[in-house]
């Protein structure tokens, strides 16, 4: 059975959220990195949803191309927000997807909600009902190795924060544990109902929004870098975060 956490956390950091993630350079890059690849699975008078919705960035993003988007979040203060931007935003932790009913084109979880989902298998047979056949599973996690984080915390001498993510499994003050599945595990978390189609680095140049120091001028031209390296072998299972695109339907 799954662990549904505490939204807590994520209460207390609403309000900050656009500041701290979305309005920064590094975040807006590597946003703008996710729909590189994921723009055109949305078309215009699709229906989707968004898991984790958050303040409902991708969303308002998704409605100003025409796109249907529900979206559940388990903060109540996230919901909230979302809401007064015009999300239909609901209260539902996404351990409980299955509940929503109602079928989608396209499902989406960006920037790391799923991180906090411990047992992602449990998610994979209701979410292969409401994504419609041939339809689309986008997910954008936190990556478990992200090299600008190891560098960073280490010419710091934050040896432990460092090598948080390598394990697999670390503490967090947002909730009791985040988890950062492999690629190989995730695949196996999703089939044989969803299939891996692509994936790709997102913040393999662009650092995490907590690296300070960078000019914008330089954090755009790591941008522009990451448009040639971040979907290269190796270099981007290094990157902040991972994107994979899943499809609705068994392998051939």
């Amino acid at each position: 059975m799954i662990q549904v956490l505490s939204a807590t956390g994520f209460d207390r950091l609403a309000p900050d959220y656009q500041k701290l993630w979305t309005d920064t350079t590094a975040g807006r890059l590597q946003r703008e990195a996710v729909w590189r690849h994921a723009a055109d699975l949305f078309p215009a008078c699709s229906q989707a949803l968004d898991l984790g919705c958050g303040t409902g960035d991708d969303a308002c993003l998704l409605a100003r191309r025409g796109v249907q988007v529900t979206g559940i979040d388990s903060s109540a203060e996230m919901v909230r927000i979302a809401r007064s931007r015009g999300v239909d935003a609901r209260l539902c932790p996404i351990e409980r997807v299955g509940a929503m009913g109602g079928r989608f084109a396209a499902v989406l979880s960006n920037f790391g909600a799923l991180n906090c989902v411990e047992r992602l298998a449990d998610l994979r047979e209701p979410l292969s009902l409401v994504v419609r056949p041939g339809g689309w599973l986008v997910i954008c996690l936190m990556s478990r190795v992200c090299l600008w984080e190891t560098v960073w915390y280490g010419i710091h001498g934050q040896f432990g924060a460092a090598a948080r993510r390598w394990n697999g499994e670390a503490a967090s003050s947002l909730v009791s544990r985040v988890f950062y599945p492999s690629v190989r595990a995730l695949c196996r978390s999703f089939e044989p109902d969803f299939r891996l189609v692509s994936l790709h680095g997102v913040g393999v140049a662009v650092p995490p929004s907590y690296v300070n120091g960078l000019s914008i001028r330089t954090l755009e031209f790591l941008g522009f870098i990451d448009r040639y390296i971040a979907s290269l072998p190796g270099l981007r299972a290094l990157g902040d975060h991972r994107l994979l695109i899943f499809r609705n339907g068994p392998h051939k």
